[in-house]
């Protein structure tokens, strides 16, 4: 009887797991990943794929043909790090200053390598083709924009009729847990950047002057009721300002005071509401003030909405390929953001959440993503591949 595809995944645990940290070790930050690139292509060099690479960014695209004709399906990693200065103290710390995989991408790398070798052993079994993905400039560059625009989508030939992908979590979620939803599964990302323009003045005089700094403060807080009261609790937005600047000394009334906030909201609806209403918030503040206003709200990444359809047969795959009682339905959607939402727009798709907290600690204390002391186990590296290759192979058998 033939091995399963956990059983083969298995076997390719060990040199994954050092494939994963290779990548920890040296992480690139950005669109331009040349050291990741080469890692990728040395490690599927040999297999019978069609491979391309990115003209404006350091992407690999591979297809693999199957033995029987059928459509074409997408999996996806992306594999840049954060600008991070780690401070996990494991044995592959990253070398590189200021630079980590503080978000598991060199583990996403790992798995849709090891589902390349999988899929590659079972090429006949392929009704259709397989598209990998391995995209750079996921925080914050847009590389699945360009990636797009680059034909990725099309690579096989055809456009492909789904498109797969799994994040890891180095907290609330045990190891080798699996979890997702149908609908939203992460908020969409944008950036409100708001000037107040008064006029500057001595401290002790401020009536001479038209202060922006109370202003900026009352927007910051007008901004928050704003979320209480124009919108709905059940289909959430939240406002988060990041940055406030003012002033030079505290007895210089500043011209000018400024702020950001990152914007996040679950449906298109909120999204368009909240861009109206934040924008004009502000102005009012201003208004009232005597002030002018330069604001602006940037459009980045949009929702995460995985298709009913994709997300019940990814639940499915998840007992098929690891075994019951490795899936749970997440509760509600993650307010963080991901650009796999500019393909789940285009294409039927599913993104699911993979547990990768060490076993020795708990999910619900240990370091979040993003921290410098976060820490992924790579002990889950080949249940990924092993789902990823599920579920491309599912898929295709469903023509």
């Amino acid at each position: 009887m033939p091995p399963t595809l956990a059983e083969s995944a298995a076997l390719l645990q060990p040199a994954l797991a050092e494939l994963r940290r290779e990548i920890h070790r040296e992480p690139e930050i950005g669109m331009d990943l040349p050291l990741t690139q080469a890692r990728v292509l040395k490690a599927i060099e040999g297999l019978e794929l069609e491979v391309t690479l990115g003209q404006q960014l350091s992407s690999v695209t591979a297809v693999l043909r199957g033995g029987r004709p059928g459509p074409a399906v997408l999996l996806r990693a992306d594999m840049d790090a954060l600008p991070v200065q780690e401070s996990s103290g494991l044995p592959y710390e990253s070398a590189v200053p200021g630079a980590m995989h503080a978000c598991g991408h060199d583990l996403h790398v790992a798995a849709l390598v090891g589902a390349v070798r999988l899929l590659a052993e079972r090429r006949e079994e392929l009704a259709g083709s397989v598209v990998f993905m391995f995209q750079p400039g996921e925080e914050g560059g847009g590389g699945a924009n360009v990636m797009i625009d680059e034909g990725v989508l099309d690579a096989a030939g055809e456009r492909v009729v789904a498109a797969y992908a799994l994040h890891v979590a180095a907290s609330l979620l045990p190891q080798g847990w699996v979890a997702t939803k149908p609908g939203p599964v992460m908020a969409a990302s944008d950036t409100l950047r708001v000037t107040f323009n008064g006029r500057g003045g001595h401290g002790s005089s401020p009536h001479l002057a038209l202060d922006p700094v109370p202003a900026t403060c009352e927007a910051v807080l007008a901004l928050q009721t704003m979320v209480t009261r124009r919108f709905d609790a059940f289909d959430p937005v939240v406002v988060t300002v990041g940055t406030l600047h003012a002033g030079t000394a505290e007895n210089v009334i500043p011209q000018s005071a400024s702020f950001a906030a990152t914007v996040r909201s679950f449906s298109p609806q909120s999204r368009s509401l909240v861009a109206e209403e934040s924008v004009r918030v502000v102005r009012g503040v201003a208004a009232t003030h005597g002030l002018k206003a330069d604001v602006e709200f940037e459009y980045g990444y949009p929702v995460t909405v995985n298709d009913g359809a994709e997300a019940a047969f990814a639940t499915r795959t998840v007992e098929q390929v690891l075994g019951a009682g490795r899936y749970v339905e997440m509760p509600h959607a993650i307010a963080g953001s991901e650009d796999f939402g500019v393909l789940g727009a285009l294409v039927p798709s599913a993104y699911l959440m993979l547990g990768a907290c060490p076993a020795d600690r708990d999910p619900f204390t240990a370091a979040y993503n993003h921290a410098p002391e976060a820490v992924f186990d790579d002990a889950v590296v080949g249940d990924g591949a092993a789902l990823l290759a599920g579920l491309a192979l599912g898929r295709l058998a469903r023509g």
